[in-house]
């Protein structure tokens, strides 16, 4: 097994790393976004200074109207860590509810074709039918793998002397009309039914949305424990369409003060599977992943608790310290390009692939896990050497998303991947004497609580503050959003944060081109009517015949203007959406780019951080609202 342990990190003393005051510019900023000097020439430019305004003054304002809940995940999150604290204690007291199980499942009775002929099936056979027949109009139905996971894990539901032995003579239509006469069913409810629904779902939860830490009501993000269905996965994910089975309180450990009450057991006649009074960590409950057992699921506080924002805080707080150790980590890895040691030089190259490319570290996987990697699992073949510096890195990363990118590096890490890929095959390790773990012990030698995924919110980080530093310019709230977009993209491309283009992003753009083309229609004819009115001429008559009003040269101009920048603004708004639409800005503004950079940004150049952060980050970083307007990280 590659697998060591943390303590047989290799013991190195070879550069004694200490804070530096000072940095370099050019030392802060990644690889990836050296390449790109300028966000956008159409950006205007103005030499007039600006007021330092307060910009979030409607931000309490603004979180305490809000009566949505906030954009946690809707169900518990999932995590490959062990559900065991720091040593530090994070709450005296803790009061909460335990989690909300997903309604038993109501039969419907509908029969489904076997070889043409009706068969029915039991509620616990159709129930799991029924997951499959609803993803009738999806993708996955028709993806192999997704259909041989279904059939094995359904196929144990039939038993082996079932009449159903085959699933390519099934036939779900049946059942696929019926979920779709539901949902109709469901669309044709009226304002007042659908109010009264989500009155009475409301007032189930309402008990589990809270806890009270400390004495404190926060709120609880994630209380759902997630309904049976299929998992799908991400990418050709070698699991999906297999059965996430329902979880059941006997399945879940509760986390909870030592004298509050334990949480009652909403499923008569069962009980949780264990209780426990842990003041170290701050998730509320547990349970294995149906699908991936070594991996958890959690309960925890919302992500606007104090808990949470002082979590969020730590991490940014950290990341920003790097800043202060990174030119002595830098001289220190550059200088084991060339060590004799093999485990030195491969710590070494991992480091600066991790610190210019912002790659993650990696754990190493199942064989029936997804074939994703990172940084300290790459194999040979994910890594092509092309001379004189060049590497072509081509993988699957987090969440089955390849990761294809050709970056100049520095000689001696060119000459070092050669070494390393000398004498084995395509799928054999590339660092073959490194893992996470080793690599980590190494860097907390270099920083105290230094890990490789400190320099992901590093880099992330300080390329969205040099960025919005350098391309800001005077120019209006929509210009200045432009250039924050911009910057964003660059962070979500160096983290390699990718979506599918939406199915609707065609009609979008075909709809936004039909306005414009309006709008310079309209534009010629107020040029027309201006011209005649300068001359002394009525306006000629619109489309339908109908004499326009007179209007006098000035108020002409005017409109003149004002078309002219709606059709600017849709212009940039077509651009910037052509622009993204590969790209989720959202992960690395969640997570990566520390807020109190976006703020004082918003707070020097008079941007509504409304325009930002939606409510629920605004909920999430209020932590960060009041920041010196000159913060730079």
């Amino acid at each position: 097994a590659k697998v060591l342990d943390a303590s047989a990190s290799v013991r190195t003393k070879e550069v004694t790393v200490k804070a530096e005051n000072k940095v370099d510019d050019d030392e802060d900023i990644p690889i990836a976004q050296r390449m790109k000097k300028t966000v956008s020439s159409s950006i205007k430019s103005s030499s007039t200074n600006q007021k330092v305004t307060k910009v979030v003054s409607s931000v309490k304002k603004t979180i305490k109207k809000s009566k949505k809940p906030e954009k946690d995940s809707k169900y518990s999150k999932s995590s490959k860590q062990l559900p065991s604290g720091d040593g530090q204690k994070k709450w005296t007291t803790l009061v909460h509810n335990g989690v909300i199980f997903p309604p038993p499942y109501k039969p419907h009775g509908v029969k489904i074709l076997y070889n043409n002929k009706l068969v029915g099936l039991t509620p616990e056979q159709e129930e799991v039918a029924t997951m499959f027949a609803v993803m009738t109009d999806t993708d996955y139905f028709h993806k192999q793998k997704f259909r041989e996971n279904f059939w094995n894990d359904w196929q144990k539901l039939l038993g082996k002397n079932h009449v159903i032995q085959k699933l390519d003579l099934c036939d779900f239509g049946p059942i696929y009309e019926w979920h779709l006469k539901e949902k109709e069913k469901k669309k044709q409810m009226s304002t007042e039914e659908k109010k009264a629904l989500k009155e009475e779902k409301l007032k189930q939860e309402d008990k589990y949305m809270w806890a009270i830490v400390d004495g404190v009501k926060e709120k609880v993000g994630n209380f759902r424990v997630e309904p049976p269905g299929l998992f799908r996965g991400r990418g050709e994910h070698p699991k999906m369409g297999k059965l996430k089975k329902r979880i059941h309180p006997s399945d879940i450990t509760i986390n909870i003060g030592k004298d509050a009450p334990i949480p009652e057991c909403p499923i008569p006649g069962e009980s949780w599977k264990e209780v426990k009074h842990d003041n170290t960590v701050t998730w509320l409950a547990f349970w294995n992943d149906p699908i991936n057992p070594k991996e958890f699921k959690y309960v925890f506080l919302a992500a606007s608790s104090s808990l949470k924002g002082q979590s969020d805080k730590e991490k940014y707080q950290k990341a920003r310290m790097l800043k202060d150790y990174i030119k002595n980590i830098r001289a220190a890895y550059t200088k084991n390009f060339t060590s004799k040691d093999v485990t030195k030089r491969q710590i070494a190259v991992a480091t600066y692939l991790i610190d210019k490319l912002a790659l993650r570290a990696g754990n190493e996987k199942d064989d029936d896990e997804a074939d994703t990697v990172g940084c300290c699992t790459l194999k040979v073949g994910n890594v092509e050497c092309i001379p004189p510096n060049k590497l072509k890195f081509d993988f699957l990363g987090k969440d089955s998303i390849q990761y294809v990118n050709t970056v100049e590096v520095e000689l001696p890490v060119f000459k070092a991947i050669g070494q390393f890929q000398s004498g084995k095959s395509k799928s054999d390790d590339l660092f073959d004497q490194l893992d996470t773990s080793k690599l980590n012990a190494h860097l907390k030698e270099l920083m105290p609580g230094l890990t490789a995924k400190v320099f992901r919110t590093y880099n992330a980080s300080v390329t969205l503050d040099e960025m919005l530093h350098r391309e800001t310019k005077n120019g209006d709230v929509a210009e200045k959003i432009v250039v924050y977009q911009q910057a964003n993209k660059e962070v979500a491309i160096i983290c390699n944060h990718q979506r599918t283009v939406s199915k609707t992003h065609g009609e979008q753009m075909r709809r936004l081109t039909g306005k414009i083309e309006e709008l310079k229609d309209t534009l010629k004819e107020l040029k027309t009517d201006l011209d005649r009115a300068k001359k002394g001429k009525p306006p000629l008559k619109d489309a339908e015949g109908k004499r326009k009003r007179n209007l006098s040269p000035e108020a002409l101009e005017r409109k003149i203007g004002q078309t002219n920048a709606k059709i600017e603004k849709m212009e940039r708004d077509m651009q910037t959406k052509e622009d993204l639409k590969t790209v989720a800005l959202g992960t690395s503004k969640i997570n990566y780019l520390d807020p109190r950079i976006t703020v004082a940004w918003c707070k020097r150049h008079e941007v509504p951080i409304e325009k930002i952060f939606n409510k629920s980050l605004l909920a999430k970083f209020a932590w960060a609202m009041d920041v010196d307007p000159e913060f730079r990280f």
